[in-house]
């Protein structure tokens, strides 16, 4: 489950970032998960919430953004938005030809005092 290692890591970041900053508390932080990641986000929202005891993080509001990609359509040169590597197109349900984005897994901001 390597959602776990991904929460600690997300909450030593935010404590490196707080102490280099001077930030004591840490009132938000807003994290960027891509459909096509890899990660689970609800795996990780969990491992998170259960690690954040005693950190930094622990009342902080944790926003987890979930992002698609972009696939466009080999045969009908449709973009559409792809939450499954395995999506096809809508209109002619041929498969995508270029994928962009949704492969994204970033904390996007921190807020803090």
């Amino acid at each position: 489950m390597h959602e776990l290692s991904l929460a600690l890591e997300v909450i030593d970041m935010a404590g490196r970032e707080a102490e280099k900053n001077d930030v004591t508390i840490i009132r938000e932080i807003v994290i960027e998960i891509g459909y096509l990641s890899g990660v689970e986000a609800n795996a990780f929202e969990l491992a998170l919430d259960l690690l954040v005891k005693d950190s930094i993080l622990e009342n902080a509001v944790k926003q987890i953004i979930r992002t698609p990609g972009k696939g466009r359509c080999m045969a009908c040169d449709l973009e559409f938005e792809i939450k499954q590597m395995l999506s096809a197109c809508p209109e002619c349900h041929c498969y995508p030809s270029e994928i962009s984005g949704g492969r994204e897994f970033r904390v996007v901001s921190i807020t803090g005092e």
